[in-house]
């Protein structure tokens, strides 16, 4: 701006001059009047330029700039450069909103920019999953319309964001979603979601645990105390008293061991400090062995089959298998009315080697089944208790079939029997040749 000034100051000095000279030569009124035609002229030039500066303005671009003279020239130029430098900070900013979207998007988090009003300016991929959300078409509408809960419009509307809030989808999903709303600018708030769903059946699933351990050690314990108190209270010795008492301690008390046994098996096999052993396990051997388990465990109250359609071994560990594979075979005989029948199969299922039990008892219906292996979960409580299971036997089998990489299939008709199939992979399985050849060598 200086050197616009320094410019202007020397041209005028310069007519100064001139007009000056002409002075003396042809009189006062013509130098004035070269002097006054020169201040008009520079006016013209000054507004030609402001109407050219003018038209630019209406769309700057530094390909459209016009070319000025003197001053202008400098005036234009200095434009050309605020507007070059405002382009590079625009495609600065540019790229780094379009980072922020980029690494928004990858994030599973859920994130809603509400402006003063909380209606949305812009919302990530996860907020779209997590409350329905379109970000194109639902920009501009306020939030509390198109997420439709009242706790959530209340929290939105206190002011109170300390803490987070827990959300129940409503419409026909289990999701659960914790809600932090973070004030920022100028009234602007930062909705965050995510996703919980898991850690909320994990917390389900504790309280149900402790729940159901205290249940299922209250009855026993109460007929213990009872039976005990009942007996320091006597002066003399009951024999008959005894004798009716003491089977039925020992048998709550089996009850209470069974339960801490399984408690244990289900907590080595989540340990993570538990690596799997793997051996050479002879399955058809295995197999035999419940056999002969399950006709002790019926005492001829159903037909017992074995079927081997095959020599094959797995790799794993023998005593988490027999764990497994007896509660599927306990299960069966406990759930088939006495003379059902029950099959144990041992068979190979293209490169799967599969080991099942199948039965025609009581089945179970369809909505149960996704349940079986959950802990202590139960089709019918009163008929589990008579039966004497724990509720964990399922649990344990699942965990010994996750830690052998196979799956169980569960096949049940109500009133027409359930099949329960534990399937091996490929890199299980010990084809019965290499198998023999491995124990003849040991």
């Amino acid at each position: 701006m200086n050197g616009i000034w320094g410019k202007s100051l020397m041209f005028l000095a310069l007519l100064a001059a001139g007009c000056l000279v002409i002075w003396p030569i042809f009189g006062p009124l013509a130098a004035v009047s070269v002097f006054a035609a020169a201040l008009l002229l520079i006016v013209v030039l000054h507004l030609h330029h402001v109407s050219m500066l003018l038209k630019w303005l209406r769309r700057p671009a530094p390909e459209t700039e016009p070319e000025g003279l003197g001053v202008w020239d400098e005036v234009f130029a200095a434009l050309h450069r605020m507007l070059r430098r405002q382009r590079r900070s625009e495609s600065q900013l540019t790229a780094t909103l379009q980072d922020f979207q980029l690494a928004a998007a990858a994030m599973p988090d859920g994130m809603v920019i509400l402006d003063q009003t909380d209606r949305i300016e812009w919302c990530n991929p996860g907020a779209e999953r997590h409350f329905g959300l379109d970000c194109r078409r639902d920009a501009g509408q306020q939030i509390t319309y198109l997420v439709r809960h009242p706790q959530f419009a209340e929290k939105l509307h206190s002011q109170n964001y300390s803490e987070p809030l827990t959300l129940k989808q409503s419409r026909g999903s289990d999701l659960v979603l914790s809600v932090q709303i973070v004030p920022y600018g100028d009234r602007q708030k930062l909705v965050i979601s995510r996703d919980v769903t898991d850690l909320e059946r994990v917390e389900t699933m504790r309280r149900d645990f402790i729940a159901n351990v205290s249940h299922e050690l209250r009855t026993p314990l109460t007929v213990l105390g009872g039976f005990l108190e009942t007996i320091s209270d006597m002066k003399t010795a009951d024999s008959d008293l005894l004798r009716r008492s003491l089977p039925l301690m020992m048998d709550q008390t089996r009850r209470m061991q069974r339960l801490v046994e399984d408690l244990l098996t289900l907590s080595r096999l989540e340990s993570a400090n538990n690596p799997l052993r793997d051996e050479r396990v002879d399955v058809p051997r295995l197999a035999r062995e419940l056999y002969h388990d399950a006709l002790a465990l019926s005492a001829g109250r159903h037909r017992i089959a074995l079927d081997l359609e095959c020599e094959d071994r797995l790799a794993g560990s023998e005593d988490e298998l027999r764990s497994a594979f007896g509660n599927l075979v306990s299960n069966a005989i406990r759930y088939t009315p006495d003379g059902g029948e029950v099959t144990i199969l041992w068979q190979r299922r293209g490169d799967q080697a599969v080991f099942a039990v199948r039965d025609n008892g009581i089945g179970i219906q369809a909505q149960h089944i996704p349940r079986l292996t959950e802990r202590f979960y139960r089709v019918d409580r009163s008929r589990s208790r008579e039966t004497g299971g724990t509720g964990l036997g399922l649990a344990i089998v699942k965990h010994v079939l996750n830690r052998h990489q196979g799956r169980l299939e569960v096949a049940s008709e109500p009133g027409r029997g359930s099949t329960f199939s534990a399937l091996f992979p490929a890199q299980r399985v010990v084809p019965a040749e290499i198998g023999k050849a491995c124990a003849g060598t040991a």
